[in-house]
């Protein structure tokens, strides 16, 4: 493991911190390195591995599929990308799919298709999109624009124009913001690298409100919340809302890269042939792989009703730690298992004291540590990241 360890930082860019091991294999909620340990995965992959590493139907799709076909091109019609095109349609609030291969990448078309949109139907100077502070939406250049975290941007100026930053969760702001320029408001519907922050119960349906009264688009960056990750296949279902456009990656695929963009008729209507594509966007592979994850998900809702369950029982776990460390437990929020707990201090130094006793976390917006861990998790694998937890805040405090 070492010699591998020395050969990726010979040869790849250094644009990673990584974690000292090399993970050779995974099973459910486990990853076995190199040197025969085993750890406990509470990242899962930072939400994509939503059943875990290698579930079994997710195995079986991508091995018959690439036995039978790998990749063509969307000059032509693709079998398994019209299945999943359906099945997002048919459980969702939109009429129409685009296919990508990232997170960041379907930003990029939404933010596109909201622009388009715009110029057809409001007028050519409706180009402007709201964002909110410490969101994420991606690393590519306008989707980092998008991201409204001064950090990422240091380096890559000047930036895409036509972005204007609000604070999350505050109507008032949002209603400042709107102008004669504006064509659409981007959030997401639980900021995850801001901190796993959850609006106010009514702000989406504000938002909602606002953005059809101003006749501007309202687009959920549902890359990290989607596919179940919070207890309902899409997070906006908990707020009562149907936006105009989402965005999806991370879980869709149950591992394997692949982005979309939903969206209903009349906005789609906007996107014709040679205004936007994706070579290898939707392929045979990535579609037949998604539409095992996505059937698995769906399947009697016992995962999604068990996400639901398991949240609330971890999340329950987490507050008896808040009441015990008062001094460095600042607060525990969460939806599903997309889970935040907030410290007092930075979160680096537990992330690492997790790590060395075979327990991955993840820290985020610097003293949030995050959990998304598969939804095939188990109690008793929610039980012994609390309880090291529990030994490790102890030695802090």
């Amino acid at each position: 493991m070492k010699r591998l360890i020395e050969e990726s930082q010979q040869y790849l860019m250094n644009t990673y911190s990584r974690f000292p091991v090399v993970f050779r294999k995974g099973r459910g909620c486990v990853l076995y390195a190199e040197d025969g340990k085993e750890y406990l995965d509470f990242v899962a992959g930072i939400a994509v591995n939503v059943l875990g590493h290698c579930h079994p139907r997710v195995v079986v799709a991508l091995q018959k599929q690439a036995q039978r076909l790998i990749h063509v091109s969307n000059l032509y019609h693709i079998e398994p990308q019209i299945r999943l095109a359906k099945l997002l349609v048919q459980n969702s609030f939109a009429d129409r799919v685009f296919f990508c291969n990232s997170g960041a990448e379907a930003n990029e078309a939404a933010i596109k298709l909201a622009r388009k949109y715009a110029k057809e139907h409001l007028g050519e100077n409706r180009y402007e999109i709201i964002t909110a502070y410490n969101s994420f939406h991606g690393r590519t250049l306008a989707a980092l624009t998008a991201t409204a975290q001064e950090k990422f941007h240091k380096g890559f100026e000047p930036l895409v124009p036509g972005f204007k930053y609000i604070p999350y969760n505050d109507i008032e702001a949002l209603e400042k913001a709107i102008t004669p320029k504006t064509c659409a408001v981007l959030l997401e519907p639980i900021q995850g690298e801001g901190g796993v922050r959850i609006p106010d119960k009514d702000y989406l349906k504000n938002v909602r409100e606002i953005c059809t009264s101003s006749g501007i688009l309202l687009i959920l960056d549902e890359v990290q919340t989607g596919m179940g990750r919070t207890g309902k296949l899409f997070a906006y279902e908990h707020f009562g809302i149907e936006p105009d456009i989402i965005t999806l990656a991370k879980g869709l695929g149950g591992g394997v890269p692949i982005g979309a963009v939903l969206a209903t008729e009349k906005v789609s209507a906007s996107f014709t042939p040679g205004t936007h594509a994706s070579t290898f966007g939707g392929n045979p592979l990535v579609t037949q792989t998604a539409l095992a994850t996505m059937e698995t998900i769906l399947e009697d809702n016992i995962l999604l009703n068990e996400c639901r369950r398991l949240g609330n029982y971890f999340i329950n776990k987490l507050n008896k730690l808040k009441e015990a460390f008062p001094d460095i437990v600042v607060d525990v929020r969460g939806m599903g298992l997309m889970i935040g707990v907030e410290l007092s201090r930075p979160c680096a130094q537990i992330v690492k004291a997790c790590f060395e006793r075979g327990i991955l976390i993840n820290c985020t917006a610097e003293n949030v540590l995050r959990f998304t861990p598969p939804l095939i998790v188990t109690e008793q694998e929610i039980d012994r990241v609390v309880e090291t937890l529990e030994d490790i805040l102890g030695r802090l405090s």
